[in-house]
């Protein structure tokens, strides 16, 4: 490709591509750089139909059949609706067969461009050519918030790029000049399951698959790339449905062809694939998850070998064998364990060690992390719901009095062994019943006790917010909001209304050990 006029610079690459055969080295363009039409290409050398088969091993129906719907040059297309799980190859193999055919497109990701604004103004500044850099302000070259607007502006610059390929055509070699070929324009919209999390999910998602037709020009193309099936996104909006294209899992044989790939010496990375690949593919199939994996346990499976190079024959294998058995089950579960805020925890962890002893020596050091953070009176109302779901009403009276304390003030008699026993067999039949209802009422007078005794431990600031002195204003829009927020996150499940009371009801959802934990990391204990 020819670069006298200007330096192309490789524009897109994915996270997973990146690291496949035929991966792509970005380079940053230089601060003067101004984009021009060839950048609406994929920016390198087009690869041949065998290669790009060869690159993507169990892709070969899907990359044929998205051929077919792209059709030859300059035809028009139905909207396309490219799924499939998470790490399939779905935006690799549809960049990379635009690198093949050497159109036009324009790429917008919905995780980077996080909102409606800024996806309409990554579309707009790749086809006006504007680069957001220090000379502009770091500003793109409209601001468009309102779908109306993107539409117009859209339309006039996909007139303007239209026109401006169908003037270059025929004039130099696309393949020398480094142009894209034909007058179609792509637009991909990738990560679209995002755009259903957005403020205005129920009015951009018809917009953007309606495209088609409020635009009404044949030379514009759309391809949707998305993690999750078309059923997600039937709406009752009339609109021309894409063509479904589905990216299915990649199978064992396939994962091992991937990973077979410009390996050094290939014997011995099959010998290793053979000990680890099919008890990872139970967990996952994600190339990226795996190769993460891989990585680190072919160190430890080549870690007895001098000679890096070497075949291993049969014996050698099976002493390899029995020097990373014992890794396998500990790097299945460090690398698919669930981690949140592994910076608090490493920051926390003397001041933790710290709390246990003072607080309660009975319980396990573990019972002191949350693995979440929680807001301080969302943890005193769902340990308010725990003990309400976990003991019947009847005890509220001498569990709680007014001020929130115990009542030891009456004098109890001496417990018989029969009655020791007939408490036993009742908490053993409630355990059995599993967790309770109980009313808002219930659950806001056990809230208003526990803060009550959390009062004289809390600073001034902290008893504001949770105490009910402000009356029931400031009780209703701090603890019903915190309800909303639990009742969300299933840790109250929000059942029907009991027919004598007309009131709805309530049932807690978490187990005695992350109670145990929530109360660890408030002042009651």
């Amino acid at each position: 490709m020819a670069t006298e006029e200007s330096p192309q610079v490789t524009r897109r690459a994915t996270r997973s591509y990146s690291a496949s055969n035929t991966g792509i080295e970005s380079t940053k363009p230089p601060e003067s750089y101004k984009p021009t039409i060839n950048d609406l290409g994929f920016g390198q050398q087009p690869v041949r139909l065998e290669d790009l088969l060869s690159s993507f091993p169990g892709r070969r129906s899907q990359i044929l059949e998205l051929l077919r719907l792209l059709g030859p040059l300059n035809s028009p297309m139905f909207p396309i609706l490219v799924y499939g799980g998470p790490s399939t190859g779905k935006t690799s193999v549809t960049l990379q067969v635009f690198r093949h055919l050497n159109r036009p497109f324009i790429y917008s990701s919905c995780i980077t461009c996080y909102s409606p604004r800024i996806l309409f103004e990554s579309i707009l500044n790749q086809l006006l050519f504007h680069r957001k850099d220090s000379g502009h302000s770091y500003s793109s070259v409209k601001r468009c918030e309102r779908p109306s607007d993107f539409v117009n502006y859209l339309h006039e610059a996909l007139e303007n790029v239209i026109t401006n390929l169908k003037g270059n055509s025929g004039k130099v070699s696309s393949k020398m000049s480094g142009r894209p070929d034909g007058t179609m324009v792509y637009l991909v919209f990738d990560n679209l399951e995002r755009v259903r999390d957005w403020d205005k999910s129920s009015t951009i998602l018809p917009f953007l698959f309606n495209l088609n037709d409020i635009l009404k020009m044949p030379e514009v193309g759309l391809i949707f790339i998305s993690n999750t099936s078309p059923d997600t996104y039937y709406l009752n909006i009339g609109y021309v449905e894409p063509i479904p294209l589905y990216f299915p899992d990649y199978t064992e044989d396939d994962l091992r062809h991937i990973f077979m790939a410009n390996q050094t010496n290939s014997r011995l990375y099959a010998s290793f694939l053979d000990v680890v690949l099919r008890p990872f593919c139970r967990v996952t199939r994600q190339v990226d998850e795996l190769a993460a994996a891989f990585s680190s346990l072919f160190k430890k499976y080549s870690e007895p070998l001098s000679d890096k190079d070497v075949a291993p024959n049969e014996e050698m294998k099976r002493r390899l064998f029995s020097h990373i058995r014992p890794h396998i089950a500990s790097a299945l579960n460090e690398t698919f364990q669930v981690r949140s805020q592994p910076l608090l925890k490493a920051e926390t962890n003397q001041e933790t060690k710290k709390t246990n002893s003072s607080r309660m020596p009975g319980v396990r050091e573990d019972f002191d992390k949350i693995d979440f953070h929680m807001s301080t009176s969302a943890k005193y109302l769902l340990i308010s719901a725990f003990l309400a779901s976990r003991n019947p009403a009847t005890l509220d009276a001498s569990l709680f009095d007014s001020t929130g304390v115990s009542d030891s003030r009456k004098r109890k008699r001496k417990a018989s062994e029969k009655s020791m026993d007939q408490k036993e067999m009742a908490e053993q039949e409630l355990l059995m019943k599993g967790p309770g209802t109980f009313p808002l009422e219930r659950l806001l007078a056990i809230f208003q006790c526990i803060t009550s005794l959390a009062e004289d431990s809390l600073d001034e600031e902290e008893s504001h917010e949770l105490t009910v002195e402000g009356g029931s204003r400031g009780l209703m829009s701090d603890v019903l909001l915190q309800l909303s927020s639990l009742c969300n996150a299933n840790f109250i499940i929000k059942g029907g209304s009991c027919p004598l009371e007309g009131s709805t009801r309530y049932r807690t959802a978490v187990s005695e050990d992350l109670a145990l934990k929530v109360m660890s990391s408030t002042s009651i204990l």
